[in-house]
C-alpha cells in the first residue's frame, strides 16, 4: 500500500518518510543494492551506505558523477555516456553492465541501473538509481557456462540418469553424435534402449554397487539408431538433479581400445580417434601406424603413407635436421618442439610435437612415436598479438593527436634524464609551455580548427629543439621540453627565444590566417631542484609568471614565484573547503533617495570568515574565484542567504527595498543560472520585484549579444538590470540601447573626487545626461562626502551607495536602519 504523505500533517509525513527511508535501507542490505542520485545542475551525489561499500569508499567522502566515470575503462566510458544520453533522451529506466574498480583498484562488475528526473520546466535535473555488485553472479555464470560448454561439446557421451526409472534426463551433443539421435529423441528413452546386452540383473547389482559406494566402472556395448554396435567404458557416479536421485554416466568409446587389446603391445600405445595426429615409427623412421587425426593434419590416407619415411613430413626450413632431431631424443628418452612439417600439398604448417622412444620385450629402442598438434594458427595469433600489444604500448605512451610523448612516457624520460644527469653531473632544463589565447579558437572556431592549431603548434615545438631533446604534449595546450646538456642558463634562454619567435609566425588553416603565441616556463637542473615533482612544479610556476607578465615571453623559475604560485593553491584549497563549509556570510551596503533620505535597497556584497586568518577581503579572493569558476558557487551562497534575510525582513513588516545582487558573467553564461535563480526564489518566497541585478559593464562587453539574450529574459521575469561600474567599460552605445536596463551605477572612480575635477566633474555629468536620455534612473557608488552628495543631488542623480550612508553592515545592523525610530 503506497504511503500518502501530501495529505498527512508534517509530523506524520515525515514519520511515514523516515519509515519509507527504513525500509529502504533494510531492502538495500538484503538485496544488495546501493541507492543514488545525481544533481545534474552542480554534479553532486548522494550515495547510499552500500553504494559507498560497493566501491570501498568511506561513507560520506564527497563523491559526483566523475566518481562513477573515472573508474571505467575507456570503452566503459563511452558506452556509459551513451547510456546516460539514452536515458536523457528517452526519460527511461536503463541498465548498464560495465567493469570497473574498488577505491583499492580490486576490479569489480557492476549492474547500474538509473532514470532521470526532470524539473517543471522539462530540463534533466537529477538521476536516481541503483547499483549492484554482480562480481561473484558473473564469475558463477562464467565458470557454470565454462562447465556446460564443457560438458556439452565433449567428444565423451554424458548422460543423467533417473535411478528409479532409468529415463535419460540429460545428453550431451557428444551422446547424440555417437549413437546417431537427437536430444528430443534421446530424452524420450532409457538407458535400455541404447544398451541392449545390459540385463535387468546387471542393471539392479549397479544399482547396488552405486547406492553402497556412490560410483562405478562399467564396460557394455551401445546400439546406435541405424542398428550398429559399439564398446563404451562407463564411469557412473550418484547425484541430485532437479530434485530427482540420479547418476551420471561418462562413456567413452573404446571399441578401438578393444580392438587394440586384441592387437600387438606396441600398438596399444596409439590413440587412434583423437582429433590430434599420432604417428609411429620404426628405428630408421619407416611409418608403422597413422591415425585419424594425422589424415585430416597432412591430408594422406593411411594407404598413401604407411611405410614412407617420416623425412617426406619433415620440412627442411627446420633448424635442426631430423637425423640431429632423432639424436637428441635418443639421449634425452623424450622431446617437446616446434617444428616445421609439410602437408600433401607442399604447404608448410608450425607444429608442436612430443616424441617419446618406443622399445622392444628387451627394453631395446626399436622405434619412435609422436603425437603431433598443428599450431600455425596459434602461432599467427601469438604474432598478431604482439604485434598489437607493442601498438597499444605505443598508444599507451604517445599523445594520439600530436603523435608525441604523452604525460607518462615524458615522466618516465624526465627520471631517466635526472638519473643521467647525476651520473654524469650534467646540467638540463625543464621548459613548461602554454599557448597564449589557445581556448578562444577552439570556442570560437571550434575543436576541429583547435586541433590542426595544436598539430602545427608541435611540429614547430619538434624543429625547435634537437633529436636528443624530450618534447611531450600533457594535454590540451600544454607541452613540456627536456632540454638536455644545457651548460649555461643562456642556451635555454636561446632555445625558448627560438620557440618564441617560431610560434608567432602565422598559422593558415583552410581559410583561416591564425596568430598564437605561446608562454614558457623554464626549471634548471640542479640549480632549481634535484627531483621530477620539484622540476614540474616549478617550471609550471614559471610559466605562469610568464603569463602575468604578458604572454608571448619566457621566465626563469624563482624561490619567489614559488611563494606566490603555493600561497594561490592554498587559498584556492582553501576557497573550496568555504564554499562546502558556507564561510561567507553577506553584509548589506544600503542605498539612499538622497532627496528624502530614505533607504530605497541594498547591494548584497559577500565577506568570507575563514575559521583561522578572519574577515578575508573580496578582493584577495575574488578574481581567483572568476578565474578557477568558484565564482559560480559563491554567487549562488550569497543569492540564497541574502534572499531568505530579505524575505524574513518583509515578513516583519519592514521594507528593505530592492535587493541588488551582482552577478558575474561565468553566472550568466551558466545554462542552470535561470533554474536555479527561479528555484531559490520559489524556496524562501522572494518576490521577482525585489530583485535587480547588477552586471559589470566590462564583463557584458565580452559578449554582449549573449548578455542580451539572457538579460532579457531576466527582464521578463520582472527582475531590475543594472549596469555596475559604469564608465569604465568602454561600451558600445549600439548594444547599450538593445540591453533591458533599468539603472546605471557610476563608477566610484569618477565620484572620488567630485566636484573639485573638472575631468571627473564632466563625466559624471555626462553619464547623468545618458542615463536620463535612455530613461535610465542612475546611482552613484563611493559617496563619502556631502559636497559629493550636493553635487549629484544639483545633477539630478538622486540615488546614492556610500560610506556617507552607511559602510556594508551585517543583517543585524541593518535591522537598526530599518527599524522605524520613536
Amino acid at each position: 500500500m503506497p504511503i500518502d504523505i501530501e495529505n498527512d500533517d508534517p509530523k506524520t509525513a515525515l514519520k511515514k518518510l523516515k519509515a519509507r527511508e527504513n525500509v529502504l535501507r533494510e531492502l538495500e542490505s538484503v538485496s544488495g543494492l546501493g541507492s543514488w542520485e545525481i544533481d545534474l545542475v552542480n554534479n553532486r551525489s548522494i550515495w547510499s551506505k552500500r553504494s559507498y561499500e560497493i566501491y570501498g569508499i568511506p561513507e560520506g567522502t564527497p563523491v559526483n558523477m566523475n566518481t562513477f566515470f573515472d573508474r571505467l575503462s575507456e570503452e566503459n566510458r563511452i558506452l556509459a555516456h551513451e547510456k546516460l544520453q539514452e536515458a536523457i533522451q528517452s526519460g527511461e529506466v536503463v541498465s548498464l553492465t560495465v567493469e570497473t574498480k574498488k577505491e583499492d583498484g580490486t576490479p569489480i562488475t557492476v549492474l547500474v541501473r538509473g532514470e532521470v528526473i526532470y524539473d517543471d520546466a522539462g530540463k534533466p535535473s537529477k538521476i536516481i538509481g541503483t547499483t549492484q555488485d554482480i562480481t561473484g553472479i558473473i564469475q558463477i555464470q562464467k565458470e557454470a557456462k565454462e562447465l556446460a560448454e564443457l560438458l556439452e561439446h565433449s567428444s565423451n557421451e554424458i548422460y543423467i540418469v533417473d535411478i528409479d526409472t532409468l529415463d535419460y534426463l540429460y545428453v550431451n551433443q557428444g551422446a547424440c553424435d555417437s549413437l546417431g539421435y537427437t536430444k528430443e529423441e534421446l530424452l524420450q528413452m532409457n538407458i535400455r534402449s541404447v544398451n541392449p546386452y545390459l540385463k535387468p540383473d546387471e542393471i539392479e547389482q549397479l544399482k547396488n554397487i552405486l547406492l553402497s559406494s556412490n560410483h562405478v566402472l562399467n564396460r557394455s556395448v551401445h546400439q546406435r539408431k541405424d542398428g550398429s554396435y559399439y564398446h563404451v567404458q562407463s564411469y557412473i557416479h550418484t547425484l541430485k538433479y532437479k530434485d530427482k536421485d540420479s547418476f551420471v554416466i561418462f562413456d567413452i568409446d573404446i571399441t578401438p581400445t578393444i580392438e587394440l587389446e586384441l592387437q600387438h603391445k606396441k600398438q596399444a600405445k596409439i590413440l587412434e580417434h583423437i582429433h590430434d595426429s599420432v604417428i609411429a615409427t620404426d628405428i630408421y623412421g619407416n611409418i608403422k601406424t597413422w591415425n585419424e587425426g594425422s589424415y585430416k593434419l597432412f591430408g594422406y590416407t593411411e594407404d598413401e603413407i604407411k611405410g614412407a619415411n617420416i623425412q617426406a613430413l619433415y620440412s627442411p626450413e627446420n633448424e635442426f635436421s631430423l637425423d640431429e632431431l632423432l639424436s637428441i631424443l635418443n639421449e634425452e628418452q623424450k622431446l617437446n618442439a616446434e617444428i616445421f612439417m609439410l602437408k600433401k600439398d607442399g604447404s608448410t604448417i608450425i607444429c608442436d610435437i612430443s616424441l617419446s622412444l618406443l622399445r622392444d620385450h628387451v627394453n631395446h629402442i626399436d622405434g619412435y612415436i609422436g603425437y603431433i598438434q598443428d599450431i600455425t594458427e596459434k602461432k599467427e595469433t601469438q604474432k598478431l598479438l604482439e604485434e598489437q600489444t607493442k601498438k597499444l604500448r605505443y598508444q599507451a605512451h604517445h599523445d594520439m593527436l600530436t603523435d608525441l610523448p604523452n604525460r607518462t612516457l615524458f615522466k618516465e624520460r624526465l627520471e631517466r634524464s635526472i638519473i643521467e644527469a647525476t651520473r654524469h653531473r650534467n646540467n638540463f632544463a625543464l621548459f613548461f609551455i602554454d599557448l597564449d589565447q589557445f581556448k578562444k579558437i577552439n570556442d570560437s572556431l571550434g575543436h576541429h580548427v583547435g586541433d590542426e592549431v595544436l598539430i602545427e603548434a608541435a611540429k614547430r615545438l619538434k624543429n625547435s629543439l634537437r633529436e636528443e631533446d624530450t618534447l611531450s604534449r600533457l594535454g590540451g595546450d600544454e607541452f613540456t621540453v627536456i632540454l638536455k646538456d644545457i651548460k649555461v642558463p643562456k642556451n635555454a634562454a636561446t632555445v625558448a627565444q627560438k620557440i618564441l619567435n617560431r610560434m608567432k609566425e602565422p598559422i593558415h588553416i583552410g581559410t583561416h590566417i591564425l596568430h598564437i603565441s605561446a608562454s614558457i616556463g623554464i626549471a634548471l637542473y640542479p640549480d632549481d631542484a634535484t627531483n621530477m615533482d620539484d622540476l614540474i612544479k616549478y617550471a609550471d610556476a614559471a610559466m605562469y609568471k610568464a603569463k602575468d607578465e604578458g604572454r608571448n615571453n619566457f621566465q626563469f623559475y624563482s624561490e619567489e614565484m614559488t611563494k606566490e604560485a603555493l600561497s594561490k593553491v592554498m587559498l584556492e584549497n582553501s576557497l573550496r573547503t568555504a564554499i562546502k563549509e558556507e564561510e561567507f556570510v553577506v553584509y548589506y551596503q544600503p542605498q539612499y533617495d538622497a532627496s528624502t533620505e530614505t533607504i530605497t535597497g541594498m547591494e548584497a556584497l559577500v565577506r568570507w570568515i575563514h575559521p583561522h586568518m578572519g574577515i578575508i577581503p573580496p578582493f584577495e579572493f575574488i578574481p581567483l574565484a572568476e578565474e578557477n569558476g568558484l565564482i559560480i558557487d559563491i554567487d549562488r551562497i550569497v543569492m540564497k542567504k541574502a534572499m531568505q534575510q530579505f524575505s524574513r525582513w518583509y515578513e516583519q513588516g519592514l521594507n528593505p527595498g530592492i535587493l541588488a545582487l551582482n552577478l558575474s558573467m561565468r553566472q550568466l553564461s551558466d545554462n542552470h543560472f535561470i533554474t536555479y535563480l527561479l528555484q531559490t526564489m520559489k524556496d524562501y518566497n522572494f518576490q521577482s520585484s525585489w530583485l535587480e541585478l547588477e552586471v559589470t559593464e566590462g564583463q557584458m562587453m565580452s559578449n554582449p549579444e549573449q548578455s542580451i539574450r539572457k538579460l532579457k529574459r531576466l527582464s521578463e521575469m520582472g527582475i531590475e538590470i543594472a549596469i555596475d561600474d559604469f564608465g569604465t567599460g568602454y561600451s558600445s552605445l549600439s548594444y547599450l540601447k538593445k540591453l533591458p536596463l533599468n539603472k546605471l551605477k557610476i563608477d566610484q572612480s569618477f565620484v572620488r573626487d567630485i566636484p573639485d575635477d573638472e575631468e571627473d566633474v564632466a563625466i559624471t555629468k555626462a553619464i547623468i545626461a545618458l542615463g536620463k536620455s535612455l530613461n535610465l534612473r542612475l546611482i552613484a557608488e563611493g559617496v563619502e562626502t556631502k559636497e559629493q552628495k550636493d553635487f549629484l543631488l544639483e545633477n539630478n542623480c538622486h540615488f546614492i551607495q556610500g560610506y556617507y550612508y552607511s559602510k556594508p553592515v551585517p543583517a543585524e545592523e541593518i535591522l537598526t536602519l530599518l527599524t522605524p525610530q520613536t
